[in-house]
């Protein structure tokens, strides 16, 4: 391996140390004092469906879960699943309403 010049390794070191600096103070910014929680409850989506005829309201909650991308779901106050990310979410939606043919009067 090749000797590293003194003035080499002063810059290497004084680079090194600016590195860290910034660091340091992304760190401390990124850390607010006041930092809130999330409340357990993070989402609700509420689906009016008129297709039958009568309007059926349903009411999909979404609550926290144990990650940070996942939910606790659950329909009209009955559990759905545990830790399902938001575009499973959408997908069962999807399924489980899909689009009616439209009836000719």
């Amino acid at each position: 391996m090749y000797r590293r010049s003194k003035k080499y390794q002063a810059q290497v070191s004084r680079l090194a140390n600016a590195r860290a600096a910034k660091e340091r103070k992304r760190l401390e910014e990124a850390i607010p004092a006041d930092r809130c929680d999330l409340p357990d409850l993070r989402r609700v989506i509420e689906i009016t469906d008129f297709d039958t005829g009568t309007p059926v309201t349903h009411r999909i909650e979404l609550y926290r879960s144990n990650r940070i991308d996942c939910y606790n779901v659950k329909i009209d106050g009955q559990p759905w699943q545990q830790r399902i990310g938001w575009s499973r979410v959408l997908e069962g939606l999807r399924k489980a309403l899909p689009r009616l043919r439209q009836f000719d009067n």
